[in-house]
């Protein structure tokens, strides 16, 4: 199905008193789940109760937003935040909250592409590969005593231990350098 433009007008959903949606623009009943459908491909509806003209609009998303949050492992909506949402009804500023919460999520959407990519599997492939990378280093630097070998080439590190001392400060600055080039 084709994403409608903003230009176009929305679908005209009837809602009947037995709780039946239809779509006058396909006419055919649908369901809930059609209907979030239709707003994940952003086809823009209305909903009219069938007898009296009603706007029931708000009401049916936000059914699907309790039949969604209803649905095991789905939940976008925490405890906490719904808790803080009740509680602006009735309050002085309930009438900014509305505003706020569209800029917050209009903000979000924007940058949801920046967020995928944050959080892509390929990015934490990334840091793990740096990571690795810092810790073979580090093991390349033998920093330890020689009680304990170097893992990588079992060797033990000579010297006095004011020798040793210096070439851990060494291979800690060495690990700083390294730490702060990976963060840049």
């Amino acid at each position: 199905m084709a994403t409608k433009t903003r230009s176009d007008k929305p679908t005209v959903i009837k809602k009947y008193a037995n709780r039946r949606l239809y779509d006058t623009g396909r006419s055919s009943y649908v369901t809930l789940d059609d209907l979030c459908t239709m707003v994940k491909e952003e086809r823009d509806f209305v909903v009219y109760d069938a007898k009296t003209g009603e706007d029931l609009t708000r009401s049916v998303l936000t059914q699907i937003i309790v039949d969604q949050e209803g649905k095991g492992g789905q939940n976008l909506l925490p405890i906490s935040f719904l808790r803080q949402l009740i509680g602006y009804y009735g309050d002085s500023i309930q009438s900014i909250v509305p505003n706020y919460l569209e800029h917050a999520l209009d903000s979000f959407s924007k940058n949801q592409e920046k967020f995928r990519e944050m959080f892509s599997v390929s990015a934490f492939e990334e840091l793990s590969r740096q990571n690795m990378s810092v810790f073979e280093n580090a093991l390349k630097m033998n920093p330890w005593t020689s009680a304990f070998p170097n893992p990588l080439t079992g060797g033990k590190s000579t010297g006095t231990d004011a020798d040793k001392v210096q070439d851990m400060k060494e291979t800690i600055a060495e690990l700083q350098k390294e730490i702060d080039r990976l963060s840049k």
